[in-house]
């Protein structure tokens, strides 16, 4: 495993929409491996292959210690609620806000070994979620942030 550099804002890979999986090769699982080492170095929740500079649609997510969920094509099949709470983000470092998401959410992805499953979260789980769901089509939490904290 190794760590890998985290992509900073204003890289223009952050803005561009990751390309789906086709097929889970020995480099993805690598890929899995090396962002979950990077995110547990960086004391992240989340983190998405566009922010170690790969365009395709991956994140690693894990809010409670031995909950982890890697996401391989994930996407939010359902959601409800609202919840408006503090985020930020490893690649814009600093930097806080008040972003308004769902309260829960409900998504479909594929593991490391191409099985699809389904997994629901409430509060901080369907925040980083849907915080990680964004970095795969070129969103940021700035994009959603409706008031900005001061450091």
């Amino acid at each position: 495993m190794a760590k890998l550099k985290i992509v900073k804002h204003g890289d223009e890979t952050l803005r561009k929409v990751c390309r789906p999986v086709e097929k889970i090769t020995p480099r993805i699982i690598t890929l899995l491996d090396d962002m979950i080492e990077t995110m547990h170095a960086a004391d992240g929740v989340g983190l998405a292959a566009p922010q170690v500079g790969v365009l395709r649609r991956i994140a690693v997510v894990e809010v409670e210690e031995g909950e982890l969920y890697e996401l391989i094509n994930p996407r939010i099949v359902a959601y409800a609620g609202e919840q408006q709470e503090q985020e930020g983000c490893l690649s814009i470092p600093g930097r806080w806000g008040i972003t308004k998401r769902p309260k829960h959410v409900t998504v479909r992805a594929y593991n490391r070994h191409g099985e699809e499953y389904e997994v629901s979260g409430s509060d901080l789980l369907a925040r980083a979620f849907c915080h990680e769901i964004d970095h795969l089509d070129g969103k940021l939490f700035i994009d959603c942030m409706i008031e900005e904290l001061s450091e």
